[in-house]
């Protein structure tokens, strides 16, 4: 599932065709995704003027200027692709539609927006925009890592006491937005950290630590589009290349790319997921 790096590549692929655009045409080719669609969708999106798009977590949120948001979750294998002229000098020609192209925009400029999901486990709702913090899917999800209240006093004071494995913290969204499986195990690695340490058994000073090594983290992958594993593709329909960075995710059994450590890295399960660190460099 793409998490923050995806979402915000997506989001910034997506802003220079959308915002300040107006949907000329809203086509919604099904009754649902994950869930039903919201009641008249399609008709309440078209006509409307995209003011801004933003991202919380791994939602990318549309404000309209008819008072409501678009929010739009990329589940598993969701993908949003702009063709069309509004791209300037990187153009790509209407395609033919396809059988997953369950909703598409069609912008007053020309250009198009459609929302590809071979398996449907995304999801798009329109919520007023004025209490959009308050809708289920986002009311309980902490602080975004690359804002102003995610910071060492935030996480200190937000694991103190708590007996829980580092992994399991960081991928808890009431804690910080947005962490998935892939840039938990790289942050961890970084800062030395068994994912199985518990929280409660690791320094103040180690755990700060963890604030700065997470946004870099982040925004390597932002800049190198976000990893495209299996179905990721950026608004344009390129792969993302941070994939090709990773010290640990996914290379099990490969040397560790700390110098003069010698050890392998390892994978373990924790609920469910894979884990992958360095038993030399990780306490």
């Amino acid at each position: 599932m793409p998490e923050l790096p995806e979402v915000e590549t997506v989001r910034r692929g997506l802003a220079p065709v959308m915002e300040g655009n107006t949907i000329a045409l809203a086509q919604v080719n099904r009754p649902d995704l994950r869930w039903p669609f919201p009641e008249r969708m399609a008709e309440r999106l078209t006509g409307a003027r995209i003011e801004r798009l933003r991202r919380r977590s791994k939602y990318i949120l549309g404000d309209l200027d008819t008072g409501e948001s678009l929010l739009i979750h990329l589940g598993m294998t969701g993908r949003m692709l702009v063709s069309g002229d509004a791209l300037g000098q990187f153009v790509h020609d209407h395609p033919a539609p396809e059988k997953h192209d369950h909703v598409v925009f069609d912008m007053a400029d020309g250009a198009r927006v459609t929302f590809n999901d071979p398996r449907r486990f995304g999801a798009m709702d329109l919520l007023p925009t004025e209490t959009a913090e308050a809708h289920p899917l986002l009311a309980a999800i902490g602080p975004e890592p690359l804002g102003n209240d995610f910071h060492e006093a935030h996480l200190v004071a937000a694991l103190k006491g708590r007996s829980m494995p580092a992994k399991s913290a960081l991928l808890d969204q009431k804690i910080v937005a947005g962490l998935g499986n892939i840039y938990v195990c790289e942050a961890l690695f970084r800062a030395g950290i068994h994912p199985g340490r518990r929280v409660n058994r690791i320094s103040e000073r180690r755990i700060a630590s963890l604030v700065p090594i997470i946004r870099q983290v982040l925004e390597e992958a932002i800049v190198a589009g976000g990893s495209s594993l299996r179905d990721f593709r950026q608004a344009d329909g390129e792969l993302g290349y941070f994939q090709h960075s990773f010290d640990v995710y996914g290379r099990e059994g490969q040397p560790c790319r700390t110098d003069d450590c010698g050890e392998t890295v390892r994978r373990m399960v924790q609920s469910g997921r894979s884990s992958f660190y360095c038993p030399a460099c990780q306490r």
